[in-house]
């Protein structure tokens, strides 16, 4: 009877163990599902880039090789006729104006003199960096504040990829996880390439109980979840 005792024990202690490590396994699997996912859609949004730019540089060599043709088509001025007939006038009429220039001379010298006192207004300059400084104290302070962040990766379904693209994101808590709505969550889903992932997964739930503290029911809900990450 003994016996029989420990054999079923021993294949209840089994069930258990095997059970535990296949969710572990189901999670971490789901997750490397999902990294999978993304990597192609950024593999072939790199193949429409590199096609787009294929097109373009075809393009620019095109309209180059148009611009040179025509530019080869086209014959340059003949301006020498142009100079030989106005350098004469042009002589004739420098004449009266080099005894413009000698007779307007004082009155340039006075007018450039007379410009000094304006360098007295250039005084308040520092003034304005005084009052700029402060302001700019005031406007850096706030971005020294900082929450804790949280280990995302307790809940089923983010690994480290997915934990560093949420941190990208600025999701750092599990505060903001419990508090996403149909917009977040349709927003976050486009940025790690899943289609209803966080619905399936639950995020959401295990968000809020980490964020209440409410170990014991996390465990009793989401028993595949480690103590202190999912990997």
């Amino acid at each position: 009877m003994s016996t029989f005792f420990y054999m079923l024990l021993a294949f209840v202690v089994g069930v258990l163990v095997g059970w535990f490590i296949w969710g572990r396994l189901r999670g971490e699997l789901d997750s490397l599902r999902g990294d999978l996912d993304r990597t192609r859609g950024e593999r072939d949004r790199a193949r429409n880039d590199l096609d787009a730019c294929g097109r373009a540089r075809a393009e620019l060599e095109a309209k180059l090789r148009d611009a040179a043709a025509g530019a080869a088509k086209t014959p340059a001025p003949a301006s020498a006729p142009l100079m030989s007939t106005s350098s004469a006038p042009a002589s004739a009429a420098a004449k009266p104006t080099a005894k413009a220039a000698t007779a307007k001379k004082p009155a340039v010298a006075k007018t450039a003199a007379a410009p000094k006192p304006a360098a007295k207004t250039a005084a308040p300059k520092p003034a304005a960096k005084k009052a700029a400084a402060p302001a700019a104290k005031k406007t850096a302070a706030p971005a020294a504040v900082a929450g804790k962040a949280d280990n995302l990766r307790r809940l089923i379904g983010i690994g480290p990829v997915n934990e560093k693209l949420l941190k990208g994101q600025g999701v750092t808590t599990y505060a903001q996880i419990a508090a996403w709505t149909e917009a977040d969550v349709k927003r976050i889903e486009e940025v790690l390439n899943f289609d209803g992932r966080i619905a399936r997964e639950r995020w959401i739930e295990q968000a809020k109980l980490l964020a209440a503290g409410d170990e014991a029911e996390f465990a009793k809900q989401f028993p595949t979840a480690g103590t202190a990450n999912n990997t």
